[in-house]
């Protein structure tokens, strides 16, 4: 039997993965106006060209400075569940921390961004 891929989700159902990987409780503010830069997004993942750029953009709208780290950890597994889908139901932890892996190729991230993942329990 041939395992068939679960259909792209929509970015709005990423992002919304995303966020909730990152902010379980839904208490983040920057977390939550991150998700609602990408609410009403029905394109599936597959169909948008520069996705990264678009959820880079919608993270920057939220986080200029770029020192916010689960913004940056909320699009980092938005953009990581749009090309490896089949672990939508990955444990949180888990999910962090692959995401965290894939974002920064490897490489250990930026130092507030490694502490937040510590805190969280998923130390890339």
């Amino acid at each position: 039997m041939t395992r068939r891929h679960p259909d792209p989700p929509t970015v709005a159902a990423a992002a919304r993965r995303g966020a909730e990987a990152v902010d379980p409780s839904g208490h983040d503010p920057y977390v939550g106006a991150f998700m609602a830069h990408l609410e009403d997004d029905d394109e599936p993942v597959t169909a948008v060209a520069g996705l990264s750029d678009r959820l880079e953009e919608a993270r920057r709208a939220v986080d200029p400075e770029g020192d916010l780290p689960a913004v940056t950890m909320a699009a980092a597994v938005t953009n990581y569940l749009a090309y490896r889908r089949e672990e939508t139901s990955e444990g949180r932890e888990d999910l962090l921390r692959l995401a965290a892996r894939a974002e920064f190729d490897g490489a250990h991230p930026p130092e507030e961004v490694a502490d937040w993942l510590r805190e969280q329990g998923a130390e890339a």
